[in-house]
């Protein structure tokens, strides 16, 4: 009866054991097989001298990425000890999350790219190292442009170095312009109003214009305060001082007013959330001026532009648009190949490559005035605007907690444009830093 009972268990048993054992013979002849091959490549004596790293970017738009790619290929066909993998990690919104997750599993890139403004958080994740005792024993430390490394330090120590640098302005279609009877670009705010209201126009009397005079950013994001930021500058305001943020002041409010009294003047359109970089509705002539850089795809196109700084209030501004690479604590070999790398992003042919195919400003004095870089200039007028307005430019703070700064002006902005009162928005996003800054 008890074997009744027990055959079928001890037969399941039986084939059970049988077929662990079929698995471990060939997990055995598995583990043999990479031993072997392992020991193969041993033999392989270039394999154990290539370090290999990866490098984190979100460069936009995808022209300028092949501009990128190209230049990195070059650099791992030129070194035979350093490997490159260069991957787009998304817009640098979308990147956060990905940076904190990779850090706290261990597993952070080698090098990132991003913008300075994330420098603060770096450090106080211990994700990266200083700098400045590799570039002071750099002979190319002469030629980078001088006022950009001021941007890139903290609490003493340089913590990045520039990919590239740039500012915003703002392009516009010079055909559009003309059938709206506008002979000089605007050089102030009031002209700027009274412009973008020339430059929206109802053909069929709907109340819904085909063309707007300006599209405003829309959004919380980066990209949208950003955008704002030289608003804010021309009215002579900041968002930190001594230190300390300081959203609720009059001239954030006055500059956030701005933007508001050209929604409501009906001359301005908003862009779809998150996307204010975007630039269809220029292209395609639906709207005839847009806040953006030197890198828009807008110069790669057909269409007809032009460019002119952005208008002042008080005082001429815009703000700096640095792309910069930080060198992620890894290994010290790792570190070793990432700053090899860097080293060649910082060199005049590098540079001049690298502006020249993307409308960035070079950061290397020699690649600025190189003959090939000048003639660019010649070809491409519109890029002395921004190259003019780089002794106005002024950057937003690098200081520990930025993104928490960020994340509130950029809730007030979009609170903004979606109708609410500037100094409310504004007053509520002050309270809201306050209660979180010491902790």
């Amino acid at each position: 009866m008890k074997l009744t009972i027990f055959s079928p268990i001890m037969k399941i048993t039986y084939k059970f054991f049988r077929s662990i054992r079929q698995v471990v013979i060939l997990l055995t002849i598995l583990c043999f097989s990479l031993i072997l091959l392992s020991s193969c490549q041993a033999n392989v004596p270039q394999n154990d001298q290539v370090t290999r790293i990866t490098l984190w970017h979100g460069i936009n738009p995808p022209v300028n990425r092949d501009v990128f790619q190209k230049l990195v290929d070059k650099f791992n066909q030129t070194h035979s000890d350093v490997q490159v993998e260069s991957i787009y990690a998304g817009q640098l919104d979308q990147q956060m999350p990905k940076i904190l997750t990779a850090f706290v599993g261990k597993v952070p890139p080698d090098i990132l790219t991003f913008s300075p403004q994330i420098t603060g958080q770096l450090i106080e994740l211990n994700a990266i190292r200083p700098l400045e005792d590799w570039l002071d024993n750099l002979p190319l430390k002469s030629d980078i442009t001088p006022n950009l490394l001021d941007e890139l330090k903290l609490d003493g120590h340089l913590w990045s170095v520039p990919l590239s640098t740039s500012n915003i302005g703002i392009f516009y279609r010079p055909t559009l312009f003309k059938a709206a009877g506008i002979t000089n670009t605007p050089k102030t705010w009031q002209e700027l109003r009274e412009a973008a209201k020339k430059l929206t126009v109802d053909r069929n009397g709907d109340n819904k214009p085909e063309q707007y005079g300006m599209l405003l950013p829309m959004g919380k994001g980066e990209w949208t305060v950003f955008s704002w930021f030289p608003f804010l500058s021309s009215a002579g305001g900041e968002i930190v001082r001594n230190g300390v943020p300081n959203l609720n002041n009059p001239q954030a409010i006055h500059a956030l007013q701005f933007w508001q009294d050209l929604l409501k003047d009906g001359s301005a359109t908003l862009s779809p959330p998150e996307r204010g970089y975007e630039e269809d509705a220029f292209l395609q002539g639906r709207v005839a001026m847009q806040i953006t850089g030197p890198w828009t795809y807008i110069t790669k196109s057909q269409i007809d532009y032009q460019v002119f700084p952005i208008p002042r209030d008080v005082e001429p501004a815009t703000v700096t648009g640095t792309g910069n690479f930080y060198v992620m604590k890894t290994t010290p070999k790792k570190e070793k190949a990432a700053l090899k790398f860097l080293e060649y992003v910082l060199t005049e042919e590098f540079q001049t490559e690298w502006s020249i195919g993307t409308g960035f400003l070079p950061v290397n004095l020699k690649s600025a005035q190189s003959e090939a870089y000048q003639q660019y200039i010649k070809q491409k007028p519109w890029i002395k605007v921004f190259l003019d307005q780089m002794s106005v430019a002024r950057s937003r703070p690098t200081l520990a907690g930025y993104s928490r700064i960020s994340d509130s002006l950029g809730r007030a902005i979009e609170a903004t444009l979606l109708g609410d009162s500037p100094q409310v928005t504004l007053k509520q996003a002050q309270e809201r830093l306050e209660l979180i800054w010491g902790k």
